[in-house]
């Protein structure tokens, strides 16, 4: 008998549960296919329990996977790992899966930001990590509930090594569980042209604890973000990133198509007073500025304010129409 392939999906958030429980769905109880979710451990009891529930425009729907733990250390080996933890969590998130992870095994993160790869890489050295990105508006309602907003539930992937031929494969299986699923055939880009999105708009609304309508709204807010956008723009260009040349007006306009309401997961942290994603999405930038000599003072204030909101310290350097960026 064949050997089932093994599927984990690590972090059973608004991303992860919702991209593993369609995997879940289609795939339980297969003779090819073994999902497994790595989940918290209140998480872990009300799945095993009562399933997953998943919440959309479509309806609800309650999934069950194969195999659900909050102890890496008795998963076994993994065909592919889908990571869809917080960026804060990722080097001990890697490292709990060891037991997991060989040579043969891919690697597919989910993170906001783009230096997810790199940083998986410098753990595994011998595994094969892909390249990813996701649009959705999702979130865990609570342990084991994930509610979607909106109609937008895609997922990019790619590699600059891998055959045509197993990306394709991969593709299908996406597919299948009906998944949005597309081959990138610039993975780099693809997740800078998520990046340019989410960086700049997670970090202002973050700061001013406003939404990004209200930015929109406001004259000197508006120009922060542009002042944002342009200059992490200049880093792309440094860094050989083949933005188009209007990729700054595109993005703006797909800020104002977002729903009313929607905030980021870093701005959902930020009010819950939990670890932010402030390390990938603000300070990144920064260094990378200091690395490719690109001047990022619009950055480094938010950032320097944002440490200060973060710290329960009162900033004084507080954006207000007065006193923009």
């Amino acid at each position: 008998m064949t050997a089932k392939t093994r599927i984990g999906i690590l972090g059973i958030g608004g991303v992860g549960g919702y991209f593993g429980g369609m995997l879940a769905h289609k795939y339980f109880n297969s003779y090819s296919f073994e999902i497994i979710f790595i989940a918290r451990n209140e998480s872990e009891k009300i799945i095993k329990k009562n399933g997953l529930k998943i919440i959309s425009s479509e309806g609800e729907k309650i999934v069950f996977p194969d195999e659900v733990t909050s102890d890496p250390s008795t998963v076994g080996p993994l065909d592919f790992l889908i990571c869809c933890i917080k960026s804060y969590d990722l080097e001990p998130a890697l490292i709990s899966m060891k037991n997991s992870i060989g040579p043969s095994t891919i690697i597919l993160p989910l993170l906001n930001g783009v230096d997810a790869g790199d940083r998986i890489q410098a753990i595994y050295k011998e595994a094969e990590v892909w390249q990813g990105c996701v649009y959705i508006v999702s979130q865990l309602e609570s342990p084991a509930v994930v509610k979607i907003n909106g109609k937008i539930h895609s997922l990019y992937f790619g590699s600059d090594s891998a055959k045509a031929e197993k990306l394709k494969y991969w593709l299908k299986i996406f597919s299948d569980a009906r998944i949005e699923a597309f081959i990138s055939e610039n993975i780099e880009l693809t997740t800078w042209e998520k990046f340019i999105f989410i960086s700049p708009f997670a970090s202002l609304t973050t700061y001013l604890d406003i939404s990004i309508r209200e930015i929109f709204n406001n004259n000197d807010y508006k120009e922060t973000l542009i002042k944002l956008l342009n200059e992490l723009y200049q880093i792309a260009d440094a860094r050989k990133i083949p933005f188009p040349e209007n990729i700054i007006e595109l993005t703006l306009t797909k800020m104002e198509k977002i729903p009313e309401g929607s905030i980021s997961s870093m701005h959902r942290d930020f009010r819950k007073g939990s670890k932010t994603e402030i390390a990938s999405l603000t300070e990144y930038i920064i260094r990378l500025g200091r690395q490719y000599r690109v001047a990022t003072p619009t950055y480094t204030r938010v950032f320097n304010g944002l440490l200060a909101n973060i710290t329960n310290k009162k900033s004084t350097d507080f954006l207000s129409p007065s006193n923009p960026i």
